[in-house]
Parts: structure tokens; sequence; C-alpha cells
């Protein structure tokens, strides 16, 4: 608080300043060779006032006073890194790089400049990009050898290793064997598969460095690359004799093991990590998170794994992250039950772990549990009432428990979140034309879906839903087909997609082909009631009726809900 009140007297001082001075007018930077002249008083009053509506929190407020800025002086780049910065941090990359740009082109060579878009194109996994910038970055500050360091890295990273390897050798020649350069360069030889390379140059590290354990954990790492296990192990037992509580000789140890596939001495040593107070949290998390990811770990020590875990939740107390490793573990062994009754703990003595809720509405979503879906949605959305993803699927439950006024009003919530999010907009479009369609309200799902479909008319999950329902209502069933037909023709292996257009066949009168699509769905294996339903009109269509019989049982005994195919399989017997 005293900070934040310390920045905005700084700020207000600024402003009497400026404010004391007489108006002038005072030239621009010179572009096109010709001097644009600007009111200087005015810019730097309302360019303070923006600055200070950044630090207390007011972004909004902020872009639309920088925004008056480059009404007045529109060559700026003070101005236009601002607003990057705002908008980024709005989540807004795509804007940010643009601002960003153009204050570069302003001034070409500032270092913050650079790092900025450096930054952001990075983020995005855009390793071309963030290079582009970094070797702008060298270029211009050639004294800055960090910068030479974090380029060299990023080669590395982009598999460009003879770019990497010039930048590290360069540096090892200016600075003889080294804690960095060399350590960069051991790890890029690694990568590009060069071991013998990287081994001799991690001989001379660790000669250099004796007592440093981390270097001799390379040499450990190269064998592993190497193909020699029995090497590696060798190194890592004389690591642990000499430094058994050593963080980094353990964590790679687990590494050696996972990749070794030595469970059982991976679950013995996993009990020492939790326990060693060298190892961060962070790191432990991850090592777990990693092995519930590996299903054949999972499948092969999944037990051992949970008691490992619950080790951990015991050494960590009521730890927000910690406590969902095990929900997580259950989940990846298919025991959502197990897990929705630990989910249900945990917010019983955490109700404030926002992750464990949005983990047990997904749990009782992939249950089908839509009662107790609705009911701790409900909860869970007035409690954190700014989450988009709670409203989504509190929404959705109402909506399958037919709430639909309680559905609809939480979308209205949901939409509004997601402010100019497209993609979260088209979620909340989908559903609410799902909405409207269970209401019969069709002709406002059909407007929905064609907004949808206007703001995105590649996405295939409402293209598929539109194309069904309106193959239901048996309404433009020829374009129905066309958008049928484009989603399979995009991911034809989704039984889903290849179900919705084996039905508008259907209804379109093409029933060989139907049945062709059908047959295609019910040889993969997956038993859906609403499959063998589809596949039973079809054959009835087709005066099959032994076969659709055949297929509407199996939709029975799959859902007995669908007791109205009772009188299809009577009413198809009796005409046999």
């Amino acid at each position: 608080m005293k900070k934040t009140l310390k920045l905005l007297i700084i700020a207000f001082l600024i402003s009497i300043a400026i404010c004391s001075c007489g108006k002038r007018i005072v030239p621009a930077d010179v572009s096109g060779g010709k001097i644009k002249p600007y009111d200087s008083v005015t810019f730097d009053y309302i360019f303070v006032e923006a600055i200070k509506q950044k630090l207390i929190g007011n972004g909004g407020d902020a872009l639309k006073l920088l925004e008056q800025c480059i009404k007045i002086n529109p060559e700026s780049d003070a101005v236009y890194f601002q607003m990057a910065q705002i908008v980024i941090a709005f989540g807004d990359n795509n804007n940010g790089k643009k601002y960003a740009l153009k204050a570069l082109s302003l001034n070409k060579n500032n270092f913050w400049y650079l790092m900025m878009l450096a930054g952001t194109y990075y983020q995005e996994n855009n390793l071309d990009s963030a290079i582009i910038f970094y070797e702008k970055a060298v270029q211009s500050f050639p004294e800055k050898e960090d910068l030479q360091l974090t380029l060299g890295n990023l080669y590395s990273e982009n598999k460009k290793y003879d770019k990497a390897n010039l930048i590290f050798e360069n540096l090892d020649k200016k600075y003889g064997i080294n804690s960095s350069s060399t350590v960069a360069a051991i790890k890029n030889l690694m990568y590009a598969g060069k071991f013998d390379e990287a081994l001799k140059k991690a001989e001379l590290l660790v000669q250099e460095y004796q007592e440093e354990i981390l270097y001799k954990g390379l040499i450990a790492e190269i064998y592993r690359g190497k193909g020699e296990p029995d090497k590696a192990m060798e190194v890592y037992n004389q690591l642990l004799n000499k430094s058994p509580e050593n963080a980094q000789t353990q964590l790679s140890l687990c590494d050696f093991f996972i990749e070794e596939k030595k469970y059982d001495d991976l679950i013995l040593l996993l009990n020492t990590v939790i326990i060693n107070s060298r190892i961060g949290r962070e790191d432990k998390i991850t090592l777990f998170a990693r092995l519930i990811e590996s299903p054949e770990i999972v499948k092969s020590k999944g037990d051992k794994l949970l008691v490992s875990i619950m080790v951990l939740e015991a050494a960590y107390g009521n730890d927000d992250i910690v406590l969902l490793l095990r929900p997580e573990l259950l989940i990846a062994q298919g025991k959502l039950y197990e897990a929705e009754k630990r989910l249900e703990e945990i917010i019983l003595i955490r109700p404030d772990n926002y992750y464990a809720w949005e983990k047990l509405l997904l749990v009782y979503l992939e249950l089908k549990n839509y009662k107790n879906l609705q009911l701790k949605g409900e909860e869970c959305a007035t409690i954190f009432n700014r989450s988009f993803l709670v409203k989504l699927l509190y929404a959705t439950a109402a909506n399958e428990n037919k709430n639909y006024d309680i559905a609809l009003e939480e979308l209205r919530k949901a939409n509004i979140l997601a402010g100019d999010n497209k993609e979260l907009l088209l979620q909340v479009l989908s559903l609410k034309a799902d909405v409207y369609y269970r209401m019969n309200d069709y002709e406002n799902a059909f407007k929905t879906f064609d907004e949808a479909i206007k703001n995105n008319n590649e996405d295939l999950t409402i293209l598929n839903n539109y194309a069904y329902y309106l193959a239901e209502r048996n309404l433009r069933l020829k374009e129905a087909e066309n958008m049928a037909k484009k989603v399979i023709e995009k991911e034809g292996t989704n039984n889903t997609f290849l179900d919705t257009y084996g039905w508008v066949l259907y209804k379109r009168g093409k029933l060989k082909e139907a049945a062709k699509i059908m047959e295609t769905i019910i040889k993969s294996g997956e038993k859906d009631a609403e499959y063998y339903e589809h596949y039973g009109y079809i054959m009835k269509k087709r005066k099959k009726c032994d076969e659709a019989v055949s297929n509407f049982n199996e939709a029975y005994k799959l859902d007995s809900t669908k007791t109205y195919l009772l009188k299809d399989i009577e009413n198809c017997q009796g005409s046999h």
C-alpha cells in the first residue's frame, strides 16, 4: 500500500511540474525528412496520467490515455511500448507484438523493445522469430555477452546445433573452461547426439571444477545418451557415496531409472527424494506429475506410487497442488469414483482450492453425474465467480438436467467472462445452441449456430452439431450433408463425427452410404447406444429387419432409457 502511494505521489509531482510550465509546441521525431510538431505539455501530462493508471492496475484506462497520446504524437515509441506491456499483460499477444513492433520501428536499436518481442515470441514457442530479435540484440549490443549465451541456447533448442556451438566455442576461447558457456556447449553436443565430443568437454569441466558434483552428473547423463547405462550407474554410485543428499544427483538418478524402466529402484528412491529438504517442492511435484503421465508406470506401479504420494502429502500438509496428485493418479488409473471421493474430501478441508473444485467438476462430467455436477457447480460458481470454465460446466449440467433457464443465465455470465476471446465465445455459442434446441426453440438454436459459424466456420464441433440437429429436424439436409462431410474430411476417425455423417446420409435417403459409415463405426469396437440405434434405423429402412432388431436390442442393452426402441423391435419382428 505504501509503495503504491509513493508512486502516486511521484506521478502527481511530475504532473504539477509539467502544468507549471508554459504551454509550448516543440518538434517531434523526424519522419521522412519532415519535422512533425506536437503539443509536448499536453502529451506529457496525459502520458504521466496513463502511467499512473497502469501502476495502480487500471490497464483499460491507461490504454485509453495512451491512445490520446498517439493522436498527439504518433511518433512516440515509448507510448507504443507501454501499450504493448499492458495488452500482453491482458493476454493479448497479437496486439502486444504489433505495438512492440511499431515501437521498434521508431527506435530500431532499443534493447527493451527487442527483449519484449523476443520474449513474447518465445512464450508462443515461435523460436524462429525469437531468434531473429535476439540476433538483432546481439548485433546491436555486442558487449552484452549474456545475450550471446541466450542466443546460443535458443539455437540449440531450435536444433541449430552448429550455430549454437560456434557461439559457445567463441566464449570458451575467450574465457577458457567455465560454468556458463562450457556447460551450454556440452548440453548442445548432447542434443546433437555428439556424445563423444560432449564427454571430452565434460571431463575437462570436471577437471577444472573437481568439487562440483553437478558437472560429474553431466558425465552420467552422457553415458546414458551413449547407451551405456552401467557406466552411468557407476558414476551415480560415486556421486551418491560422496554426497548422498545432493538434490541434482537424486533427481538425475530418478530420470535414469525412468528411462531404463527400473521402476522398483525408482519407487525406493522416491521416498528419499520426498524427505530431502534440499529438493524444492516444485521439483518434487514436477517429478510426480511426470510419473502420473506415464501409462506404463501407472499400470505397473500405480498402487506403490499412490503410497509415495501419500507420504508426500504428509510432508507438505494441506498444500493445494500436492493434494491434487492423488486424485490425478486415481484418474490415470481409471478409478474415477475413488478420485471423486478424494476430491470431495479435499474441498471439504480446503474449500478455497480452486483446482480441486475444477477437477471434481470434470470428474462428475466424465461420470455423467449431472446431478452432482449441477449441485457442486452452483456452489463453485458462487465461490469462484470469475471462472469461465466453472460457469460452462454448471451450464452443461443444468442443460442435461433440463434446467434451461439456469443454463442460459450461466452462459450469459460466461459470455461476459469470455470478453473478446473468440475461442471461449465459440464454446458459449455452441452450448447455448444446444440449450435452445433442447427447449424446442429451434429458431433461436439455428440462429445461434449461424452466429457461431459466422465467427468460425472451421470449428468441427459446431459444424457437426449443427448438421446433426438439422438432420433431426429434416431441415436443409443438403447443407447438413456438406457440413458433416467437411467435418469427416478433416477428422475421419472420430466416431461421433462419422455417426453424424451417417445419420445425415440416412435422412437424405442415401442408405447404402449411410450403412457403410455405420459399419465402420461398429467395427471400431466402441460401444455407444446411439450408434446401434442409428444403424438399426438404417437397416430397418433397407428392410433388413433381422439386422435392425439386432442393433436395436444392442442399443437398448447399452441404454435402458431408450424404451421407445421396444416398439420398433416389435414392429420390425411383426413385419418379418
